[in-house]
């Protein structure tokens, strides 16, 4: 790939707003409106990824474990039936991501990243503090 080429889409990758969305959740409905109405805005990108559907790797769980700078635990909605029949309560990082990547229903949400950083956006306010950061 020609330098340029490769330089300019690392840019559109940096400056693209992508949200882990789960549209049968109503906070993920609505950080998905902000989203989409800051992207129109500012003229970028948004790539709406249905967790569900297109579950993330462990590769880009651990990915968006280093953009969010937090443990995977808080990664994780423990409050679903699928954590206590995996018995998660005393998995370690490296088991909760893959469990994560098995059961991407347990993945909380919704997720957004931008500019190298990622939110777990709730509240909203978070959401509309990280976008203008």
């Amino acid at each position: 790939m020609h330098p340029r080429i490769a330089q300019d889409a690392d840019l559109l990758l940096e400056t693209m707003l992508k949200i882990y969305h789960n549209p049968r959740c109503s906070k993920s409905r609505g950080a998905l409106a902000l989203v989409e109405q800051f992207g129109r805005q500012q003229g970028i990108p948004v790539d709406v990824i249905e967790y569900l559907k297109q579950p993330p790797t462990e590769a880009d769980l651990q990915e968006l474990q280093r953009m969010l700078r937090i443990d995977a635990r808080a990664m994780v909605r423990d409050g679903e039936a699928k954590y206590a029949d995996l018995k998660l309560e005393d998995a370690d990082d490296a088991t909760l991501l893959s469990a994560l990547a098995r059961h991407p229903e347990l993945l909380q949400r919704p997720l957004v990243v931008y500019r190298g950083r990622a939110i777990i956006a709730r509240p909203p306010e978070l959401l509309e503090e990280f976008l203008q950061a």
